[in-house]
């Protein structure tokens, strides 16, 4: 399994990105809320309010949701791959059942 925690500008890039994900079965679940950035840019402290999208999914599909993101985004943004140690059998059952295992499949 894997973890995506992706920054974003809005909630509604992360809900565009977040079903896309879905319905591409690319994802098994996604989360999206509202933080505070602070940054330095050109030497000065910025902040202002960005959203993460947080996906679940299987090992293998970076690429094709760096893919998805891009058609929905032309800015720089934060895009980690985390590796959970321990997740809930349950958990687990579902996301195998409903996005392929290891798979290799193209947008």
């Amino acid at each position: 399994m894997k973890l995506y925690y992706i920054t974003l500008n809005n909630a509604d890039e992360a809900r565009q990105i977040g079903r896309a994900l879905l319905e591409q079965k690319l994802a098994v679940c996604v989360n999206w809320f509202p933080i505070t950035c602070a940054y330095i840019w050109k030497g000065e402290i910025t902040e202002e309010p960005e959203m993460v999208l947080i996906v679940k999914t299987q090992a293998g599909y970076r690429e094709q949701i760096e893919g998805v993101i891009r058609q929905y985004i032309n800015y720089t943004n934060f895009i980690a791959e985390i590796s959970p140690t321990e997740i809930n059998q349950n958990f687990l059952e579902w996301l195998n059942a409903e996005v392929p295992l290891n798979s290799l499949k193209k947008m």
